[in-house]
Parts: C-alpha cells; sequence; structure tokens
C-alpha cells in the first residue's frame, strides 16, 4: 500500500514498487511521470525546497523568468498541455495552465513538479509558481 508524506504544506502520495509496477503495464509514459514526480518531491522534502532560500536573491526579473516558463512550456507541449507567464509579482511566477493540462489530474503536480522547479532553479529569487484561471 502507498503512503502518504507531506512535503512542505502539501501531501504528496508515494507509490510503492508495486504499484508503479501495475501502472507501467497500463500505461508506462504516466509511471515514469509519478517514478518522477516521487524523487522530485522527496528530494524537495529532503533539502526543504528546491535547494536555496528564495529571499537570499534578488526579486527576478521579469526575461528570465519567460525564459524558464517557456523551456517548461515544450515540456507541457508534449502531452498537449500549455502554459502562459500572467505576471511576476514579488517573488511569485503566476502562470495559466492551458490545453490538455485544463482539468487534468496531473496537472497540480505538473505545476509544482515540472513548472515550479524549472523556474525556481532557473531564476533563484523565485519563491514560488501558481496557477491562475
Amino acid at each position: 500500500m502507498s503512503e502518504e508524506q507531506e512535503s512542505g504544506t502539501r501531501a504528496v502520495r508515494f507509490y510503492t514498487e508495486e504499484e508503479l509496477d501495475a501502472i507501467e503495464e497500463e500505461d508506462p509514459d504516466r509511471a515514469f511521470e509519478l517514478a518522477r514526480a516521487q524523487a522530485l518531491a522527496e528530494r524537495s522534502r529532503a533539502t526543504g525546497g528546491w535547494g536555496h532560500d528564495a529571499e537570499a536573491y534578488p526579486l527576478p526579473e521579469e526575461g528570465p523568468v519567460r525564459e524558464a516558463v517557456d523551456q517548461a512550456r515544450l515540456i507541457l507541449n508534449r502531452d498537449g498541455g500549455d502554459l502562459e507567464l500572467v505576471a511576476v509579482e514579488e517573488r511569485v511566477v503566476r502562470v495559466r495552465l492551458k490545453g490538455a493540462c485544463v482539468g487534468c489530474p496531473s496537472a497540480p503536480l505538473d505545476l509544482r513538479n515540472v513548472v515550479e522547479r524549472m523556474v525556481v532553479e532557473a531564476v533563484p529569487g523565485v519563491a514560488r509558481v501558481e496557477n491562475v484561471f
């Protein structure tokens, strides 16, 4: 049976190897995404975030944020999803998930483990990424 672990303020479901194997038989891509997301969440939990304190850096500028969002957008485009940069407000990047991401059950996971990870690692002054509707 899988276990729930607290990661910051969000509960992340961790699948057992057996559960991932069963998912892989039906949908190998989904199993890969889940395993990758689990590894990233575990790393995040172990380091207390994406590895740095955003407050220790200057406020992010829109140009580098836009470049990072565009890189994340390419990944979402592979599955029919899309992403739009809405605003950079202080240390929060606001984006809008579009395309296949709208209503997708894995969209919150992708937002955190793909988009937020890429933006925060590329622009250390960013504290988090939020989806707006």
